[in-house]
């Protein structure tokens, strides 16, 4: 987890060991959390500044360069796509990349919870033509299918995402606010944020072993994407920046 600096120098100052980055280290984006699917209504509402195509296969983030290359993965059904990133646009920063309604079909995605991970990959100039040219190969296929294969196709990814939203109402949801070496390293925050979010639900702040080098410290759980998203923006507005969120903690 990224933390803005005043809060790095706490951090860094009261922990006896701690995960350490070389500035000269070359990191790329990597968050897992909710897609923002657009529509023409939030641009004509100025939620969104700029418009995308909801027949095409676009995707935009607030962060990376248009151009970047972008892995979305469907984390409930391990569906994924490589796409260039469309443009650079601003959106609630709750959400962690803004796609079309196309891109959602193909991945798969609940609109309720468009549950993803983002990453930004780095390869050669041939791979990201090789992965061009598979993108048009897909369309023309899918463009030449018979009605019938396509109904079918529909139906049978209907049916999955019936399931995949029954099976939402069973699962717990959760913020990853930090993950540390030790469990004395993770009390500090949680002291912290004790101290001086009043208003933060701190009955909510768990401490769970991944294993022996890492402490996760979690908020939650919680049943629902609003209650989530309302704790979600106090802790970025306290000073956490790209909180990752996890299910069935």
């Amino acid at each position: 987890m990224k933390f803005k600096i005043i809060l790095l120098i706490f951090l860094l100052s009261s922990c006896a060991q701690g995960n350490f980055i070389s500035p000269k280290s070359k990191v790329f984006f990597n968050s897992k959390g909710l897609a923002y699917i657009y529509n023409d209504k939030d641009y004509k509402n100025k939620i969104i500044k700029q418009k995308l195509d909801n027949q095409l296969l676009q995707v935009a983030h607030n962060v990376l360069r248009p151009g970047s290359l972008i892995k979305i993965i469907n984390l409930k059904t391990n569906e994924e796509i490589i796409i260039k990133n469309t443009k650079k646009i601003n959106y609630p920063d709750f959400y962690k990349i803004l796609i079309t309604e196309k891109v959602a079909n193909k991945l798969n995605l609940i609109e309720e919870f468009p549950f993803v991970e983002v990453l930004e990959i780095k390869k050669n100039k041939s791979f990201v033509a090789k992965k061009t040219k598979i993108f048009k190969e897909e369309e023309k296929i899918h463009s030449n299918a018979p009605v019938e294969t396509v109904k079918i196709d529909n139906i049978s990814k209907n049916t999955n995402k019936i399931k995949l939203k029954k099976k939402l109402d069973n699962e717990k949801i959760y913020i990853i606010i930090g993950d540390f070496y030790s469990r004395n390293s993770a009390k500090l925050l949680v002291d912290r944020i004790n101290k001086e979010m009043s208003n933060f639900d701190s009955k909510k702040l768990t401490l769970k072993m991944i294993n022996r080098n890492k402490i996760r410290l979690l908020s939650g759980p919680y049943r629902s994407i609003n209650l989530m998203k309302n704790d979600y923006i106090q802790l970025k507005n306290f000073g956490f920046e790209e909180l990752d969120i996890t299910i069935n903690e």
